[in-house]
């Protein structure tokens, strides 16, 4: 005998607490209900202690879209908990936002606005946040069409009529294969006007406590690349110097790296990798390698585990030196410190392209090992740096930057976020921790061969300017103690399991998330799989876009030249912000 529909809701996870919330606990994670999904967030976020909402992204499945949730607790060390919200009419989709909940959802709704179309009801400043304001459509979609466009996945068979290479680009004048909306008309259209209501506020009279009026005005720092850290730019509002409301603007980089990644086969993501963090381009290929053998079922040579992190490592080493030397640049300290951290880059690099062929687009991970095996020589040179060279370098760094008195005042008390404040917020990596929280992906959730070392997680309490400096000072030193323990133990053996081969790959169908303590935070690949050569949905969860998401809590309240400060202590890099 069936059980009554009422009785089976009942016994599915939470619905005592928020009845009729989960419609359904599938292998993948809760399906549930739009209209109670607010109120199951907060019931899961204040009774069961899931307080950091790590990755937002959706999926436009035949019959329906989904937004998908993943949840962790950072206080309780939780696993993954994942919300999924299917929503039928794909014209009008719309749900409430759990900015409410987590405000670290904040630019990943927006993201999913703007690629998807869904409206989150509630959030705070819904809006498209990579795509210019009068795009027309939702790119990610699976019946959008781009200009040019001939198939849904690579490689294009138009492009190699009997065997001879032919772009569509040049069979089709410029227009002649171009489609625009009904009734819209490219040489009329004028862009829309966007107004920072939020942060202008309305007209309050008097301010700061006092008789004297004061005028709110908006300040444009960027786009162009002068401490902005890249083509990005900060829309700040300002009462005198006092900054008041602050409003990031991004996406003028954005390259449709998930659009592409859906249309690439599996192998053909990995060079794609590189060009979002392009100064971690190793960390990269790692998280995103990881995600795709997790579907694959792939069992990983001891000595190729033991060089991925190796590469990892030396990542977060150079990635370290640049976030610090810079943030000296922004300072004023003009390019001395950053040129002793590119110096030991460049010592770096030379083992990158010894072992790769390449300095900085390495490609060098593949499912279920590496591209190549150490050459002759490469472990004496990296043994040199890991041992002698890079721990008297630290203790130049040390000396030249620790005690400097302006670089104190002006970083000691400076962009504050409270322990509560960066979870709340999903921030990760160096941010996180430097707000007291110890939470390394490495430690807390180990992947790949992490269980196997011995180093620290490094915090600070204060959650400033000059922690976010200080644990990335103190990780460089972690890193080395992995490395030199890595290195010792480095086994014989082979790169690729037995008869795989590097470049034809069979991905079954499915789902898989792989999250990695990559240099500047958690870096997370969503990809699904429907059994074809190419990824069915593939997301990127890049950790500097959403550790953009708490600057305006940082900077309001400090000076307008504090913010470039507190900015340039995120370590953001414009190709993962805009992908």
């Amino acid at each position: 005998m069936t059980a009554p529909v009422e009785t089976v809701m009942q016994t599915l996870p939470f619905n005592d607490a928020v009845p009729g919330a989960v419609l359904e606990q599938a292998k993948t994670g809760l399906v549930v209900a739009p209209d109670r999904v607010l109120e199951l967030a907060r019931y899961l976020r204040d009774e069961q202690g899931y307080d950091y909402c790590s990755m937002v992204t959706s999926i436009d499945w035949p019959q329906y879209l989904e937004v998908v949730y993943y949840l962790y607790g950072v206080a309780q060390s939780k696993e993954a908990l994942v919300l999924r919200v299917r929503l039928a009419d794909k014209g009008n989709p719309v749900m409430p936002s759990l900015t409410p909940v987590w405000p670290g959802a904040d630019f990943q709704e927006r993201e999913v606005y703007d690629m998807m179309g869904v409206r989150f009801e509630g959030h705070p400043n819904l809006r498209r946040i990579l795509l210019w304001d009068g795009f027309d459509g939702f790119p990610l979609r699976k019946d959008y069409r781009e200009s040019y466009y001939e198939e849904d996945s690579k490689p294009f068979k138009s492009r190699h009529p009997d065997g001879q290479h032919n772009w569509a680009e040049d069979r089709a004048p410029w227009k002649d294969n171009v489609s625009f909306p009904v009734g819209w008309d490219p040489d009329l259209w004028t862009s829309p006007q966007v107004e920072y209501r939020r942060i202008m506020g309305v007209d309050e009279g008097p301010r700061n406590g006092t008789d004297l009026r004061t005028e709110r005005i908006l300040v444009n720092m960027g786009p162009q690349h002068p401490s902005t850290h890249g083509v990005f730019r900060m829309v700040i509002a300002i009462e005198g110097e006092n900054v008041v409301g602050l409003e990031p603007e991004m996406g003028y980089l954005h390259r449709c790296h998930e659009k592409i990644g859906e249309r690439n086969t599996y192998i053909m993501n990995i060079p794609f990798t590189d060009r979002l963090d392009y100064i971690s381009s190793m960390s990269n290929n790692l998280g995103y390698v990881l995600a795709v053998e997790k579907l694959m079922g792939v069992q990983v040579p001891e000595r190729a585990e033991y060089l991925r992190v190796i590469m990892a490592e030396f990542t977060r080493i150079i990635s370290h030196f640049i976030a610090v030397g810079f943030l000296f640049n922004d300072l004023g300290a003009y390019f001395t410190p950053a040129l002793y951290g590119m110096r030991e880059r460049e010592l770096i690099l030379d083992l990158f392209e010894g072992v790769s062929g390449s300095r900085m687009m390495c490609n060098y991970m593949r499912f279920g090992g590496v591209f190549a095996d150490l050459p002759e020589g490469w472990i004496k040179r990296a043994r040199e740096l890991v041992w002698n060279r890079l721990p008297r370098v630290m203790e130049e760094f040390e000396n030249l930057l620790s005690g400097n008195e302006i670089f104190l005042t002006r970083t000691r008390g400076t962009g504050v976020l409270t322990r509560e404040e960066a979870v709340a917020y999903s921030m990760a990596g160096p941010m996180l921790r430097a707000s007291g929280v110890p939470y390394d992906l490495r430690k807390v959730a180990p992947y790949s061969i992490y269980d196997r070392f011995e180093f620290d997680v490094c915090s600070r309490p204060e959650g400033d300017v000059w922690a976010r400096f200080r644990v990335r000072m103190d990780e460089i030193y972690q890193s080395l103690r992995i490395l030199k323990q890595a290195i010792e133990q480095l086994p014989e053996g082979p790169i690729m399991p037995p008869g795989k081969k590097q470049y034809q790959v069979r991905v079954p169908a499915g789902e898989a998330y792989s999250r990695i303590e990559g240099p500047k935070g958690e870096l997370g690949f969503f990809v699904v799989s429907d059994g074809k050569p190419n990824p069915y949905r593939y997301h990127v969860r890049a950790p500097t876009f959403i550790n953009l998401t708490s600057l305006e809590k940082m900077t309001i309240g400090h000076k307008v030249a504090d913010a470039v400060v507190i900015l340039g202590a995120i370590d953001i890099v414009l190709g993962e912000v805009d992908r």
